[in-house]
């Protein structure tokens, strides 16, 4: 009986922490919000990559071979750094970029932030960009812009090449048609060239339960369909004529940057893996990012950017009491069991 209270006690001691937890975060992120403007501040962040990749080899090497052959190849090497450092050729540079998007395509902004610190020192007879892209698209406002800062690369003539691992789709691929070259995975998702909207109507609840809604507009198309008003058939029409208008704008822009599509075969909103996207020259050639970076690892010298969102105290905050609030969680829970 004393080890059912034990174990009782404990449970509601666990419970009252959780609840002093979530009452802490609610109070620190009304009072940081009524004393402080949330900071949007962040930095650019570069770093060597071709350094990495090294110190990951000499790693493994350095396991795998016996002492005397790795002593050997340090010495080597080290012979081959001491003459390139007497006669220095600068290799052409690769710089290696993520889009990791979402519907709103909110990576825009770090891909903006780095193509503005790093355009203006490329050599575009030599120097490269890669991009690793995965989306499944989103809104055609937001994907116009991110295929835009792209355009940037290509109007100062230097190279990009888009690499896709997993999908990019729809506004994915409004952004990877951009590029010089277009790599994707066996079974990445590409294509989905195609428009879509679509929208609940409460108009017939609304009706049932006697709430009348008003909707005034000047414009004849101001709004065509609407949420909670009756929808009519011109209604509609004019909808799906706005919905043909931009898949036209969308077929227009691939067409100019993939000139050799057969647009229409492909323009029809359906995906396919890479290996069929390939047969249909949606993509270049079938390659993992990693292949395609090793293999430029051979011949440029790799860079990382990154744009770091410099977070404000209420989400710092945040943060920790959310983990603070999983650990007590998981600890719970295991004890329930």
């Amino acid at each position: 009986m004393s080890e059912i209270l034990l174990q009782y006690l404990l449970f509601l001691a666990k419970t009252f922490t959780i609840s002093i937890a979530v009452i802490c975060v609610v109070a620190g992120i009304i009072i940081t919000s009524a004393k402080q403007k949330t900071s949007k501040k962040g930095r650019l962040v570069i770093e060597n990559l071709s350094d990495k990749i090294k110190d990951q080899l000499d790693e493994t090497k350095s396991v795998i071979l016996s002492k005397k052959q790795f002593k050997l190849l340090s010495k080597d090497q080290a012979k081959e750094t001491k003459k390139a450092d007497k006669n220095p050729a600068a290799k052409p540079r690769l710089f290696v970029l993520n889009f990791d998007g979402d519907i709103k395509a909110s990576a825009v902004t770090e891909l903006q932030h780095c193509l503005n610190a790093i355009l203006p020192v490329l050599d575009k007879s030599k120097d490269e960009i890669l991009l690793k892209l995965e989306s499944g698209g989103g809104m055609v406002h937001a994907y116009g812009l991110a295929a835009a800062q792209l355009d940037r690369i290509r109007q100062r003539e230097i190279k990009l090449t888009v690499t896709i691992d997993k999908v990019a789709a729809s506004g994915g691929y409004m952004m990877a048609c951009v590029a010089n070259k277009i790599v994707a995975a066996p079974f990445a998702i590409v294509g989905s060239i195609g428009v879509v909207g679509q929208l609940p109507n409460f108009h017939k609840f609304l009706e049932k339960h006697s709430i009348e809604f008003e909707q005034h507009t000047a414009g004849e198309y101001k709004r065509t369909l609407t949420l909670f008003g009756q929808n009519d058939d011109k209604a509609r029409r004019k909808f799906h004529e706005e919905l043909e208008v931009t898949q036209e704008l969308f077929k227009k822009h691939i067409q100019v940057r993939r000139p050799e599509l057969d647009i229409d075969s492909v323009a029809t909103g359906e995906h396919w893996y890479g290996q069929i996207a390939l047969d249909k020259r949606l993509v270049d050639q079938l390659a993992t990012s990693d292949e395609i970076i090793f293999d430029y690892f051979k011949t440029h010298d790799l860079y990382t950017a990154k744009y770091e969102q410099k977070k404000s105290f209420a989400e710092k905050f945040t943060s920790a009491a959310q983990m603070m609030i999983n650990l007590v969680k998981s600890n719970l829970s295991a004890d329930l069991r």
